[in-house]
C-alpha cells in the first residue's frame, strides 16, 4: 500500500477535548470509509490543541482518547497511518517556512479566527496562525484529498493559495493555471489538494443549537458513561413551545441531531410529528437517546476492549509516526532544497 498509491488522503482531529458526535459525523465516519480508496494518513492534532489545552495531563488524556476513538470506529492501522502530530517534527518545520510567505491579512480575515475571538477565546499567536499549521499538515504529505468539515473549507482554500504562492516563488517555470502539472506544465514542490466535504452532515448542531464544538462546551461525548449521555441528551436546550403546537426547526439542536442519527424513513415520521405538534420535547429526547446507543454501542464496546491494552495503542501510534516521517522528511528535503535551506 505504501509504495505507489493511486490517491493520498490526509486529515486529523484536534485533541483539545474528548471527541464527540459532531467529530464522528463530520470527520471520523469519512476517515474509516476512505481507507479503501487510497493511502490514508490520519493524525491526532495535538500541536493545534495547544491553543486551548494548557494542562499536560489533560493533553495526554485527550490525545489517548482521540487514538482510542479512531480505532474503536474501525480505523485499521494495517490500512491507514495513524500518528500524533507532535511525533513528526517536520510539521513545525514546514509551518515556519510557509509562515514566511503568508500575508498577515489572510490570517486576520479567516472565518474561524474571527468566530473564536467573538466567542471570547484568547487571541494569541497560535490561534491566529492555526491555518498555517493546518496547511503544513496537508502539504507535508502531498495529499490529494482532504476530508474536512464545512467550517474548514476556507482553510483548505488558503492552503491551496499558499502552496501555489510557494511554488511560484521557488519553482522556475511553474504555471498556476496547471497547479499540479497535469496538463504538461511543471509540477511544483507542493502538491495542490482538493477538499472532500460531506455536505449533508458537514455541520452538526450541539446541545445549545450552535455548531457542536468543544470550544462551545455543547457536545455529546461519544464514549461518556451511560448516565452522562442520558443527562446530556435530556438537557438539550429547547424552547417553551406548548406540547400541542408544532415545534420550530430553525436552530434546534434536538431536531438536527434526530436528523443525523435517525434512519431516513424514521426521521421523515419524526419530522412530520415535530411540525404537527402533540408530542413534548421529552419524547424526542428519549428517542434520540435510543438512537445514540443503537448507533454507537458497537464502537463503545470496542473502546472498552482497546483500553485493556494501552501498550498496543502506543505501539500503533509509534509505528504510524515512523511511517509518516518517511514521507514527511522526503517532502521537507524538497522544500529545503527549493528554498536554499538545504543543498542544491
Amino acid at each position: 500500500m505504501y509504495g505507489a498509491p493511486t490517491m493520498r488522503i490526509l486529515s486529523g482531529v484536534q485533541s483539545s477535548g474528548r471527541l464527540h458526535l459532531g467529530n464522528y459525523f463530520g470527520a471520523i465516519r469519512q476517515f474509516v470509509s476512505l481507507q479503501d480508496e487510497g493511502e490514508a494518513f490520519y493524525f491526532i492534532a495535538n500541536l493545534h490543541a495547544l491553543t486551548t489545552v494548557s494542562d499536560p495531563a489533560a493533553m495526554r488524556e485527550f490525545t489517548l482518547d482521540a487514538a482510542l476513538t479512531y480505532l474503536a470506529f474501525g480505523l485499521d492501522p494495517e490500512r491507514s497511518v495513524l500518528f500524533r502530530q507532535s511525533d513528526v517534527p517536520e510539521h513545525s518545520e514546514l509551518f515556519w517556512v510557509l509562515g514566511s510567505l503568508v500575508p498577515l491579512g489572510h490570517l486576520e480575515r479567516a472565518h474561524s479566527y474571527k468566530d473564536k475571538i467573538g466567542k471570547g477565546i484568547r487571541p494569541d499567536f497560535g490561534l491566529l496562525a492555526y491555518p498555517i499549521l493546518m496547511a503544513a499538515d496537508i502539504l507535508l504529505y502531498a495529499a490529494d484529498v482532504v476530508p474536512v468539515g464545512k467550517d474548514q473549507k476556507q482553510h483548505l482554500e488558503l492552503t491551496r493559495d499558499w502552496a501555489i504562492k510557494f511554488n511560484q516563488t521557488y519553482v522556475p517555470g511553474y504555471d498556476p493555471s496547471d497547479p499540479n502539472g497535469i496538463a504538461g506544465g511543471r509540477a511544483g514542490v507542493l502538491h495542490i489538494p482538493e477538499a472532500r466535504i460531506q455536505e449533508d452532515t458537514a455541520v452538526v448542531l450541539g446541545t445549545d443549537g450552535q455548531k457542536m464544538s468543544k470550544s462551545y462546551k455543547n457536545t455529546i461525548d461519544l464514549f461518556a458513561p451511560d448516565t452522562v449521555i442520558k443527562k446530556t441528551i435530556m438537557g438539550i436546550k429547547t424552547d417553551s413551545t406548548p406540547v400541542e403546537q408544532g415545534k420550530p426547526t430553525e436552530g434546534s439542536g434536538l431536531h438536527a441531531l434526530l436528523k443525523v442519527l435517525a434512519p431516513e424513513d424514521e426521521f421523515a415520521r419524526l419530522d412530520e410529528s415535530w411540525r404537527a405538534g402533540g408530542q413534548g420535547y421529552g419524547t424526542y429526547k428519549l428517542r434520540l437517546l435510543e438512537l445514540f446507543h443503537a448507533t454507537f454501542s458497537e464502537a463503545r464496546a470496542r473502546r472498552v476492549e482497546l483500553e485493556k491494552d494501552l501498550g498496543e495503542v502506543e505501539r500503533i501510534l509509534t509505528r504510524g509516526a515512523q511511517k509518516a516521517r518517511e514521507v514527511a522528511s522526503r517532502q521537507m528535503d524538497r522544500v529545503k532544497q527549493a528554498t536554499g535551506l538545504g543543498p542544491a
